[in-house]
Order: structure tokens, then C-alpha cells, then sequence
């Protein structure tokens, strides 16, 4: 396990930055994840105050900018600036501010900061070395960059919420009450700034624009089923707790004697062990008999696919797991997890999460004395903690949120006292900061990484990296057949593990080399590829690499500069840190599942494996902190990043509703606390694109305020509603949805769509794979590319889900084929000569 730093080694990863946050609920979440990191995060509030002051819920219900939950949850540990930044000298100050920081992050829209004199442009020209980020609906350009949005709008345009909902009901929104679309964004964005600070400290000295488009971010949570259409494969659809892929409904989750639980019963020989064991009990209990327990679980995929399987016959080994499920609770469930190595977790609410053993044996909560504000006094919160823990940086618990305002006179002050703080020399060059040079190449191209990841969520990691740079080397083996390879969609629907669609776009741009790590001699050759690595990202289980004698006890030993980071469901320690799965089963047991759905029926959840889809930006942000410090001090260190812990940050406030007001958030569709109407009503078939499911068709729409609203009800003929007020709109919810039910039903989606957009409705029709490959912002951010493949001649992958304007991401060819690279990885990184290899190949350790 990691070493206890001691007190030379707790400076912050990012102590020397300073950042100024002038996001809203839009971005916060990024400010919030570097000021953990250690950056002095100022956020820059308007006089009024930021617009997240005013989201609810609040504590203790009190409408107060001080209560805003939502507020407390993304600026702890933030400092509050009050600038009227549409006034010339609140604008002025802005520039001064900008003049002494490394990082700006702004959520205001394309063109709007432009219009106050404080764009990249303007501010880059005061201080060229300034990394300033934007975090928008659609990305700074396109011809959607100026669309009227809510989380509700893009999630539809994002596919995911294509395969989210119950297949008799309308979609419904990932997150519930609770906002994830810029969460998204803004996570991923802290890495994308973090990727510029890197390039500017080790190679140009100078900063540039990032570019976050949230659409593309939350895209990743489609689980590359969005590559369907292009690739040639059948599109999903949705049904409740799982997905139908080419008729066949792939169950996720089940309904048990107290509840729900989430149950992989997947197949091919990432899954058959695990499926294996869970007939095994289900036969012992007396729920099937032999034969059914030992089915071919290897094979069983391409057998339903190829019809040597009946599905006929799927549907009886589902109603099985169904009667075995209702006679357990979902602790049984949980303990037999441990136990049996079966893929299973309870589906917890928010009251379950907050009293979960595990997170309080690895101490993960954060107590914080919260002021709430006009002489109401103060109260002790609990709070989500540290993302990730890191043996050399550890997080330092941030403090409560500021009051509005509170650090204006004492951050003007330090500006008036230094006005353009020196920064630190890029010691990785030897060149100073004054020797600026405007660099194209990739960031990362100096940086090695040592890729033993598996799935999603650590390949989908370390591909960001390859995007914009890094060397990575990909360790597999034929032996153990890498999950994501079984996993579909796949090219023309030919279940090939080098067709993958997931495998392909996950490990775009890396290299790949086969290896038996089950025989100790090739742990030889990882012991060279780690003298070879500057970074080893892993995720076995906590007891995985120890096993082979590779724990971080003994790499720290051999190579005190490396940085390696190990992600898992739960994190290395605490009680359930063996809890074997995917995100599926992180997203169930983390309180995802269960606020998403209708509330006359049962929990849903978002689709797939949704903390699969939101750890690797937390991840990347994690190695990139990791690397500036060792940047600075040549150490290196560990990191125990939980799938768990970072994703209940988007969670946040949903968490503080139950440590502070004791409420657990619920179903209610696609409806939220301060949109009213909202919701996903069915339309007429599209001449462009027919359903992949015949009348499927649906479109998202939010009324975000009342000029949007009375714009609404104007092209309804409806004029006599106009004049409702938020509050009667709430209350009168059902009877609009009928309204506005019946007036889009006859008609084209995309038509309705643009007719909407044209009033200022934040509208979208609800995009599946064929819709997004076509649509024309998707097309205008080239966010599909072509590239090599070494088996399919060429393949489709996504591109980079944000934009650096200097130093742009390349998508160089699809994922290795197995053992692709094996023999230039040992012949040009480690240098073995032919002998040395031959002995490796007759020893069968290539495989």
C-alpha cells in the first residue's frame, strides 16, 4: 500500500497555480476539482452572485444564496471575488486579475466574453501564458454553438439518453433531479486544463484556448454505441435497467426481496467466470438444474446472435435469476459479491450511500462548520471528499464554501501588492519562461505510459492522453482476453474481438503487446517496460499487481520517479475493496440507479456502465497533477483513484439533501426544480431519419424561463397561457405535458426541433447513433474520424471531446490488434536482441 508522505512531501500538486473560476452550475465542477488538487481558485461572481446561488434545494429549504446546496457542493475551498465584469472597471480589474493568473475557466457562451473585452484573445494578449478554458452547450463554433439548452436538451443530443428509460415511456435524463450533462464537461475539462498547463511548462511557455464542447463530453456515455450507424452495426435501443441490442434484452438490473440490485449476467470469456459462479449458487439453492448452470457461458453470446441458442431459451434462464433474485435482500446480494465473486451490487439510495461502511472506513466524508448566512449561525455538514488519494499530495479537506463577496478586498489587495506574480520555471526544458515558443506538437509526446488497464474506464483514460501525445504501451494477453473486446457494438455486427467498436475507440492510438503474466518469466519483461514508463496506470484488483510482486511497495523501490495509478470500483482499501465489476455496479451502489425513472415505477438508472464513462476524466486530471508535481520535484507517487468516490460528486447535491435536510431525492421523470415545462414528447417519423425503433421518435424541450415559455405557448396557439408563472407552471405540469404532447405528436422531429431553436427553446429530438452521425455539429467538430486498423483495413473512432488551439489532439489509428506491436515494443523500446525474443516466444510468454 501507499507510504505515509511525510511533511516534506504534502505541498499541494497545484499550489503555484492560481485559477480564476468565472463559470456558474456550468462549471463549477471543474474549479472545484483543481482547487482540491491545491490551486487557489478564485471565483469571480457577479454583484448579484453566481446563478448557482439560486438552484436549489437549500438547506433547510430556506431560498437563500448562502443555502443553496448546489452552490456548497462545487465552491468549497474557493475564494469569492465580487466584479461587475459588464462595467469598465469591474472588466479592468478582471484583466489585472487575468494579467497575474495560469488558468481561466468560463462557461458564459460562445462569443460573450468576446463582447466584454474579455475573450482568449483579448486576455491571451496581457498574459500570453494564460490557459484559458471554455465550457459550453455545443463548443465555441458550429452551426449549434448558439442553441438554446438545458441538461435535459443535451443529454438528447448526446445519445445516451437514446438507450435511458422504460421502451413504453419517453427517454429519460441520466442524474434525475440532479444536472450531469456539464458536470461532464467540466470534469473533463479540469484534465483538458491541466494538459495545456503541461504543455506550457515543458515546452512553449505559453498557454492557449481549450475548447469543452458538452455535447461531445457527455457522448462518452453511450459506451461507443454512438459509432453504430458508421461502423455498420444495429443501433440499441432502451428497456428499463439494461438495453435491447438486436432483440435481445440485455437485463442489468433486477428487482429483489427489498429492493433492487444491479447484476452483470453477461457473456465470452471476460464475463464466463463471473457468470460461472453466480449459476453455480443459483443451482445450489435449487433454482435450476445442472444443465442450465453449465452452459457454454464462453460461447453463449454468439450463440444467441448465431440462433444455436434459442432466445427463447435466454428468457427462461432470465426468469430464473428473476425468482432467485426476489429471495435475497440486497445485503445477501451485496455479501455474496464478496464472497462468491459474483458481479452484483445493491442499487442504494442517497440514505444508504451517506451510511455506507466502506466510505466511512476509508474516511472519505469531510466535516465542515457551514455558515448559513443572516445570523442564522452555523451548522456541521458532511460532505463528498478527496477524488483520489495520492501517497506524496495528499488532498487537504477544503473549507466551506465562500459567502458572496467574502475575498474581494484580500485578492484586489494581493493584486495591487503583486501584479503579475512570477510563475514557475520550466525546469523539464531548462528553458525560462521568457524563452516562449509557439509549439504545435502534442503535449504529451515526451510522456510514457504503461497501460495495464481494462474495459472502459482506464483505457478511455489513458486514450486521452494518446490523443495528445503519449506514448502508451498496452499490456494483454490472449489468456485473458481483454472484456471490452466481447463487448458490442461490432463492426457490421460481426462479433470479432478486433471489431469491437468500444475495444477500437478506447485504445485508439496506443501500442500493443501480448504477455502470459501468469508466468513469472515474463514479469521480466514488465519490469523492463516499467524502467521504460513514466507513468503505469492498472486496474486489477487491489490485490492484482501485488500478486506479482509489482505492488507500489516494490515499484516506489525500484523507481521512486515513476507515477502509478491504480482505478477500481472502490478503491484499494476498506471492506469492499475486492468488489470485482464495472461501472455499472459502481454507478448502482454510488445512488445513480435508483433517482432515475418514473416514480409509479421502478428505478431505471442511466444507461450502461455510467461511472465507467465519468472516472477517466477524474483519472486523467489525477496523472496530470501527478506529473506537474514530479515535474517539479522528480518524485513520483501513487495514486488509489475509486470509481465510487469521484463520480458521487456529480451527486453532490444530492448527497447534502440528505446530510443536511435528511431527504432522499426521487423519480420524477424527466421534470426538474427550476424548469417548467419540461419534458420528452413524441413526435412524427422524420423523413431523414427513421426510427430504429418503428414510432420511437421523441423530442426534448425545456422552457428555461418565462420569455422562453411564453415563446412556447405563442407557437402552440396556446397565448393564453403565457402569463403562468414558474410556480403555476409547476403546479399546472401535467396539463401542459398533455398540451404539449398532443402538439408535437403529428410532427417531424427535426423540423419541430429548428421551429423551436428559431423562437429560442432550448429544444432537441432525442438522437440516437443514426441521428448523431449525421448531425451537423457533430460533423462540423469532426467528432467521428477514420483512421488505420491493422485487421479491418480502416475503422471509425471518436475524436478528442475537447479542442486545444495550439497544440490539437491526432487520433494517429485504432486500437491494437492483439499483440500488434509485440515485437517493436522489444526490439526498439527494450532492445532485445532476436535470441532473447525467440526464448520468449518457445517459453509461450507472447501470448
Amino acid at each position: 500500500m501507499p507510504d505515509a508522505p511525510s511533511d516534506s512531501e504534502t505541498a499541494s500538486m497545484l499550489s503555484p497555480f492560481r485559477v480564476l473560476d468565472l463559470t456558474d452550475e456550468r462549471g463549477h465542477l471543474c474549479g472545484a476539482i483543481l482547487a482540491q488538487m491545491g490551486a487557489d481558485v478564485v471565483a469571480v461572481e457577479p454583484p448579484e452572485g453566481s446563478s448557482a446561488r439560486r438552484m436549489g434545494p437549500y438547506a433547510g429549504d430556506v431560498e437563500d444564496p448562502e443555502r443553496s446546496l448546489h452552490h456548497w457542493a462545487y465552491n468549497r475551498g474557493k475564494r469569492s471575488v465580487v466584479l461587475d465584469v459588464a462595467a469598465d472597471d469591474g472588466a479592468a480589474r478582471l484583466r489585472d486579475l487575468a494579467a497575474a493568473a495560469d488558468i481561466l475557466i468560463e462557461s458564459a457562451g460562445p462569443g460573450r466574453m468576446d463582447a466584454v473585452g474579455l475573450g482568449y484573445g483579448t486576455l491571451s494578449e496581457i498574459n500570453p501564458e494564460l490557459v484559458y478554458v471554455s465550457i459550453s452547450p455545443f463548443g465555441s463554433d458550429g452551426p449549434k454553438a448558439d442553441w438554446a439548452v438545458s441538461d435535459l436538451t443535451l443529454q438528447a443530443s448526446a445519445v445516451n439518453m437514446a438507450m435511458t428509460g422504460d421502451s413504453d415511456r419517453a427517454p429519460v435524463r441520466t442524474g434525475g433531479l440532479f444536472p450531469q450533462a456539464f458536470h461532464n464537461a467540466a470534469s473533463e475539462a479540469a484534465g483538458a486544463a491541466l494538459i495545456a498547463l503541461w504543455e506550457r511548462q515543458t515546452v512553449s511557455g505559453l498557454g492557449q484556448h481549450v475548447d469543452m464542447s458538452a455535447q461531445q463530453s457527455m457522448n462518452q456515455a453511450c459506451q461507443s454505441y454512438a459509432l453504430s450507424t458508421p461502423l455498420g452495426a444495429t443501433p440499441p435501443t432502451r428497456h428499463a435497467g439494461g438495453v435491447l441490442v438486436e432483440g435481445l434484452h440485455v437485463q442489468l438490473m433486477w428487482p429483489c426481496k427489498d429492493g433492487h440490485a444491479s447484476v452483470t449476467f453477461l457473456f465470452g470469456p471476460g464475463f464466463r467466470a463471473f457468470t460461472q459462479s453466480l449459476m453455480d449458487w443459483v443451482c445450489e439453492e435449487g433454482f435450476c438444474d445442472e444443465a442450465t448452470r453449465d452452459k457454454n457461458w464462453t460461447e453463449y453470446a454468439m450463440m444467441l446472435l448465431d440462433g444455436r441458442e434459442p432466445i427463447s431459451e435466454y428468457d427462461r434462464l432470465k426468469q430464473i435469476l428473476h425468482d432467485f433474485f426476489a429471495t435475497k435482500t440486497k445485503a445477501e446480494l451485496l455479501e455474496a459479491a464478496m464472497s462468491r465473486r459474483v458481479l452484483i451490487t445493491p442499487v442504494w439510495t442517497a440514505d444508504e450511500v451517506v451510511n455506507s461502511h466502506q466510505l466511512a472506513a476509508r474516511e472519505y466524508w469531510e466535516t465542515v462548520t457551514q455558515n448559513l448566512g443572516d445570523g442564522n449561525g452555523s451548522a456541521e455538514v458532511r460532505y463528498p471528499g478527496r477524488y483520489a488519494r495520492f501517497s506524496a499530495t495528499p488532498m487537504r479537506p477544503l473549507g466551506p464554501p465562500p459567502t458572496l463577496g467574502q475575498h474581494t478586498d484580500e485578492v484586489l489587495a494581493e493584486l495591487d501588492a503583486t501584479p503579475a506574480r512570477a510563475r514557475p520555471r520550466i525546469e523539464a526544458t531548462g528553458a525560462d519562461v521568457s524563452a516562449q515558443t509557439a509549439s504545435t506538437a502534442r503535449p504529451l509526446e515526451n510522456v510514457k505510459v504503461l497501460d495495464f488497464m481494462w474495459a472502459m474506464a482506464g483505457p478511455a483514460a489513458a486514450r486521452v492522453l494518446a490523443d495528445y501525445g503519449a506514448d502508451i504501451i498496452r499490456v494483454e494477453s490472449e489468456t485473458r482476453l481483454e472484456v471490452a473486446r466481447s463487448l458490442q457494438p461490432f463492426r457490421d455486427d460481426i462479433g470479432d474481438p478486433e471489431y469491437s467498436a468500444l475495444y477500437n475507440n478506447m485504445n485508439a492510438g496506443k501500442r500493443g503487446i501480448c504477455l502470459d503474466m501468469s508466468k513469472p518469466a515474463a514479469l521480466d519483461v514488465i519490469w523492463d517496460l516499467i524502467d521504460w514508463a513514466d507513468v503505469i496506470v492498472e486496474s486489477f484488483s487491489p490485490k492484482g499487481m501485488a500478486g506479482f510482486g509489482m505492488g507500489w511497495g516494490q515499484v516506489r523501490e525500484r523507481r521512486p520517479d515513476v507515477i502509478m495509478a491504480s482505478s477500481c470500483l472502490m478503491g484499494q482499501t476498506g471492506p469492499l475493496a475486492m468488489l470485482a465489476g464495472f461501472g455499472t455496479m459502481a454507478a448502482a451502489i454510488s445512488g445513480f440507479f435508483y433517482p432515475v425513472g418514473w416514480p409509479d415505477r421502478a428505478p431505471c438508472g442511466p444507461f450502461g456502465a455510467y461511472t465507467d464513462y465519468t472516472s477517466p476524466r477524474w483519472l486523467v486530471a489525477a496523472v496530470m497533477g501527478a506529473l506537474e508535481h514530479r515535474r517539479r520535484t522528480g518524485e513520483g507517487q501513487y495514486i488509489d483513484m475509486s470509481q465510487a468516490e469521484s463520480a458521487l460528486h456529480l451527486l453532490a447535491p444530492a448527497v447534502l439533501d440528505r446530510t443536511v435536510n435528511g431527504r432522499v431525492a426521487h423519480r420524477v421523470g424527466n421534470r426538474d426544480r427550476h424548469i417548467a415545462p419540461q419534458g420528452v414528447y413524441q413526435t412524427a417519423a422524420s423523413d431523414r431519419f427513421p426510427a430504429v425503433v418503428p414510432d420511437d421518435n421523441w423530442i426534448a424541450i425545456s422552457c428555461v424561463d418565462d420569455t422562453q415559455w411564453q415563446s412556447l405557448a405563442a407557437l402552440m396557439g396556446r397565448g393564453d397561457l403565457g402569463d403562468l408563472t414558474l410556480a403555476e407552471r409547476h403546479e399546472r405540469h401535467d396539463e401542459i405535458d398533455e398540451i404539449i404532447a398532443g402538439w408535437a405528436r403529428g410532427q417531424d422531429g427535426v423540423a419541430l426541433m429548428h421551429r423551436l431553436q428559431d423562437v429560442g427553446v432550448a429544444a432537441h429530438i432525442v438522437q440516437n447513433s443514426p441521428e448523431y452521425t449525421a448531425d451537423p455539429q457533430v460533423i462540423h467538430r469532426g467528432q467521428q474520424v477514420e483512421v488505420p486498423h491493422a485487421k479491418q483495413g480502416t475503422t471509425i473512432v471518436d475524436a478528442s471531446r475537447f479542442a486545444l488551439s495550439r497544440t490539437p489532439a491526432q487520433v494517429t489509428y485504432g486500437g491494437p490488434t492483439l499483440g500488434e506491436h509485440s515485437f517493436d515494443i522489444l526490439t526498439e523500446v527494450l532492445g532485445y536482441d532476436s535470441d532473447r525474443i525467440a526464448e520468449l516466444a518457445v517459453a509461450e510468454l507472447l501470448a
